[in-house]
């Protein structure tokens, strides 16, 4: 019987703990501050449910998959939904006419929704 109610315990577990599913971006907004300089304001939606399932950070990256500039969030954002945070200094080369926005969570790593933009010159 314990058994039993072990194997049911760890079952709910793993399955609340990937019910939140994967980080998505679902808005960018990108201006230039600088000589090849970039800042970024990127909204990530996740369900996120505390330290053990959350969106931890978003990333920007050239065609080719080069990264060029990364987001941390240090915390899980439960009761905003979805949110923004910015990103000022990113480097893009003048060669680099678009970018990639991608968002990681703590238990599924990359594969939510990415967005494309065109950098503005």
């Amino acid at each position: 019987m314990k058994l039993i109610i072990w194997i049911l315990t760890c079952t709910f577990l793993v399955g609340a703990t990937a019910y939140a599913g994967e980080a998505d971006i679902v808005d960018v907004k990108i201006r230039m501050i600088g000589k090849d300089t970039f800042s970024f304001d990127v909204t990530v939606r996740h369900a996120d449910e505390g330290w053990e399932h959350y969106a931890d950070k978003w990333d920007v990256t050239a065609p080719d998959g080069t990264l060029l500039g990364t987001r941390t969030l240090y915390h899980p954002h439960v009761d905003e939904q979805p949110f923004t945070r910015s990103l000022s200094g990113v480097k893009i080369p003048a060669s680099i006419r678009e970018v990639t926005l991608r968002a990681h969570d703590s238990v599924h790593g990359y594969g939510g929704k990415m967005v494309t933009i065109a950098v503005p010159r």
